[in-house]
């Protein structure tokens, strides 16, 4: 079991991987859900699967990034895209050999936790994430007073943060994926998977964008052929998990979190600026009644944050489900009605 449970893992890892290239919103954030099952099912991760699990974790996150509403940490101070720093610093330390483009992403996440802040108007949660995120080394330093500048400035627009935008931190990821997946080939479910859609003349070749050779003799292996079975099986009981919504084996901080990434899947899709039509369609959800509760929550955040700053007060107030957009939308009626 453990053994299938590593295969299924690698395989959403690729999936996972491969959507967030293609910017497949809803894919993603499918197989996003079957990942991190897997990953809440481990009692601690292997050595050999932490890249594994960091990268999933990554992509997650940098997916999420402008989502300031969405916590991942239980220190709300944290972002999405600091919290995907931490993983992209524990990925640091699993590969041989760092190159520019690991650098490069780290700068990139850095700058954009900073940028993400400013254009969200949050001037004063910017300047402190800048002292969280920098050290007093003399390579931190001149990008360090750069950023306190611009920062001073409350400019959301400056050259500097233009010329590392969230655009080419989701080009420079994409570049790291594609390194990786070369890097991992040899996935268990990918060959085996391959080999009986190839034998059953499917057409892998298109499914994989990849040549695919097939080995008579592999297709005849009865061990083969068992291994191949277990995956598939162990695989559609976790898909059938969550298709069924069963998620009773699992804590309640994933429930939680699985159920803020459905309120979120569209930020994938808004990277790729789709129509509005299409957000409006993917992100629809059935109306729930707002309770006296949750409008005194409403009131109380506006009074201490203001209107406008929805995301800050969804991240202090107590609501049921809501997203910013639904904040705003609900001060907007409670306007009217006043």
């Amino acid at each position: 079991e453990a053994v299938a449970a590593e295969w299924m893992l690698e395989f959403a890892c690729s999936c996972l991987c491969r959507h967030f290239a293609e910017q497949s919103g809803p894919e993603f954030w499918r197989w996003k859900d079957v990942a991190q099952a897997l990953i809440n099912g481990l009692s601690q991760i292997p050595p050999h699967q932490k890249k594994t699990v960091y990268l999933c974790q990554l992509l997650i996150r940098i997916a999420q990034g402008k989502s300031l509403g969405l916590q991942f940490e239980n220190d709300q101070r944290i972002s999405p895209l600091e919290s995907a720093l931490s993983f992209w610093t524990l990925l640091e330390r699993e590969e041989n050999k760092l190159d520019k483009l690991h650098e490069d992403i780290r700068r990139l996440i850095q700058i954009q936790i900073v940028a993400v802040h400013m254009e969200n108007r949050y001037f004063k949660e910017a300047a402190e994430v800048l002292e969280r995120l920098f050290t007093d080394t003399e390579s931190d330093k001149p990008l360090r007073v750069k950023l306190a500048t611009v920062v001073k400035a409350k400019d959301p627009y400056v050259p500097l943060l233009q010329s590392f935008s969230y655009s080419l931190l989701i080009s420079k990821i994409k570049s790291y994926i594609k390194l990786s997946m070369k890097e991992n080939e040899t996935n268990f479910l990918i060959q085996e998977a391959t080999k009986h859609v190839a034998s059953q003349g499917l057409g892998a070749t298109a499914l994989l964008n990849r040549a695919v050779e097939v080995n008579e003799n592999d297709k005849s292996d009865l061990e083969s052929k068992q291994r191949f079975v277990l995956s598939i099986t162990l695989l559609r009981a976790v898909l059938g998990q969550f298709y069924k919504l069963n998620v009773a084996n699992f804590s309640s901080r994933y429930r939680e979190a699985r159920l803020r990434g459905r309120m979120h899947w569209c930020s994938l899709n808004n990277m790729q600026n789709v129509g509005k039509n299409e957000v409006s369609l993917a992100c629809s959800r059935r109306r729930q009644r707002w309770t006296y509760k949750e409008d005194s929550e409403l009131k109380l955040g506006i009074r201490e944050f203001g209107v406008g700053n929805w995301a800050k007060i969804l991240a202090h107030g107590n609501f049921n489900n809501r997203t910013s957009v639904m904040l705003k939308d609900r001060w907007r009626t409670l306007s009217k009605i006043k």
